[in-house]
């Protein structure tokens, strides 16, 4: 399942992310839910997610190493980074992808 969508003037022309997620349990969900809105939010224009779901195609885990899900893997821009659970801290997400640094408001 792919989403095109949402960023800023400085951000990367490009975002690329995954989201691995086992069925649709309330994290699952919620982790969409959450990374759609802050996509839209702080990405406008300029971004692909790619939603995996892990009871469907179990083996596709191994290539990005995902020990734990809900997981978020953004491949695009480098280096790739990832974060674990439901996304509900804006913040943290935000940092955690290096969209906005920790200092910024």
């Amino acid at each position: 399942m792919r989403e095109a969508s949402a960023a800023t003037p400085a951000s990367p022309k490009s975002w690329e992310l995954r989201l691995y997620v086992a069925g649709q349990t309330s994290k699952s969900v919620m982790a969409l839910a959450n990374l759609k809105r802050y996509c839209e939010q702080h990405l406008v224009d300029c971004y692909t997610i790619e939603v995996i779901d892990l009871l469907q195609n179990p083996q596709l885990a191994e290539g990005d190493q995902i020990l734990a899900i809900p997981t978020l893997v953004r491949k695009v821009p480098e280096p790739i980074r990832k974060i674990i659970g439901d996304l509900s801290n804006e913040e943290k997400v935000l940092v955690g992808l290096d969209i906005r640094s920790r200092g910024d408001r």
